[in-house]
């Protein structure tokens, strides 16, 4: 990739419990937390977790709805979740997360084949929810 071209930088999920989030995430799903004791200690408004160098999730405190008053509306749409997030891993990483949220007692759905994403035709993908009701699809292409 080059300097100037898009990338996905973060994307703001909302959640009741930061820190709960943050193990979810961290235990189950096997990302690095980050700003998690910034937050604990009331230095950071919300904290993070790393998906990969580019990218984080922000696990933003509901409570924090009415504050986004960045345009006119945002606070009416604020708390509202995505249809779901897509996460794309290699296939032992994909394996490995499979296993942990089954550790985890994640309800998971059944194994999809050949699905279509922005890399083409994904080999397997299935999907969970985060405590917080946040829907994760999880794929690989190799």
């Amino acid at each position: 990739m080059t300097e100037n071209t898009a990338r996905l930088d973060h994307v703001v999920l909302w959640v009741r419990d930061p820190i709960a989030a943050a193990g979810f995430y961290t235990k189950a799903v096997g990302l690095e937390p980050v700003r998690l004791a910034d937050f604990s200690v009331g230095e950071a408004p919300f904290p993070s977790v790393r998906v990969n160098e580019e990218t984080i999730l922000d696990l933003m405190p509901f409570a924090m709805a009415e504050r986004m008053t960045m345009l006119p509306g945002a606070a009416e749409a604020s708390g509202h979740p995505v249809n779901h997030v897509c996460l794309s891993l290699p296939a032992d990483d994909f394996a490995a997360l499979r296993s942990r949220l089954e550790e985890q007692s994640v309800p998971m759905t059944d194994l999809s084949h050949d699905s279509f994403g922005a890399r083409g035709l994904a080999r397997r993908s299935f999907y969970f929810r985060d405590p917080d009701g946040n829907v994760f699809e999880a794929r690989h292409y190799d």
